[in-house]
């Protein structure tokens, strides 16, 4: 039996000493979310996060592997795994956005897969994004500050994206092209979303690389 949520040993997400610069692979988070038997596909945990960071800082990052792994068994060795994959993922997330580093982006598929799983997946982005923002409490000047420019814009695109397809009869030139453009909006979107929330973290997120 899945232990509850609510007793999810956050030490998970305690720095495990790897390479800071290590990428994790979409697909290997996939997999291992799916072998564990988290809810939550590799794009939309990447999405998520990045919200609740933007929203909520280091204390997002506890709910968020909370979330992520709430149908999971702790005790199963599978979920070690998954644990360890997300915390990896966390510390890079948390670095790039923190230091305000250009390297981050959407975790999805490779460039050599299909036009249509991309596409799929960067739709689970932005539905994990979106997820993430309503995830934490709001008071009321946060919610005027999302429901203002530029963020409410961002916010409704997203929300387009998370109907992305790829047509059949669509250019494969055209739909690569159309893709790329996408990723690259998102990427610097969730960025200036980071920033505009700032006065919303508390000071300590801002230095904080590691969840204890």
């Amino acid at each position: 039996m899945a232990r509850d949520s609510n007793t999810w040993d956050h030490s998970a997400l305690c720095a495990v000493g790897q390479d800071m610069n290590d990428n994790i692979d979409h697909d290997e988070l996939e997999e291992a979310l799916r072998r564990c038997g988290a809810s939550w596909d590799a794009a939309q945990s990447h999405g998520l996060l990045a919200s609740r960071l933007a929203v909520a800082g280091t204390d997002g990052g506890l709910g968020w592997l909370q979330q992520v792994l709430a149908e999971t068994d702790p005790a199963n060795a599978l979920a070690g795994e998954c644990r360890e994959l997300l915390n990896r993922l966390y510390e890079s997330t948390h670095r790039q956005l923190t230091e305000r580093q250009s390297d981050f982006a959407p975790l999805l598929p490779a460039e050599d897969d299909s036009a249509s799983r991309r596409a799929a997946a960067l739709a689970h982005w932005c539905e994990g994004f979106l997820h993430g923002l309503v995830a934490e409490k709001h008071g009321e000047a946060l919610k005027k500050r999302l429901a203002a420019e530029p963020l409410a814009d961002i916010i409704k695109d997203m929300l387009e994206i998370t109907r992305a397809a790829v047509g059949e009869d669509e250019d494969a030139e055209e739909s690569e092209a159309a893709y790329i453009e996408l990723v690259e909006y998102v990427r610097v979107a969730v960025q200036l979303m980071y920033e505009e929330l700032a006065e919303f973290r508390t000071p300590s997120v801002e230095t904080s690389s590691s969840v204890h």
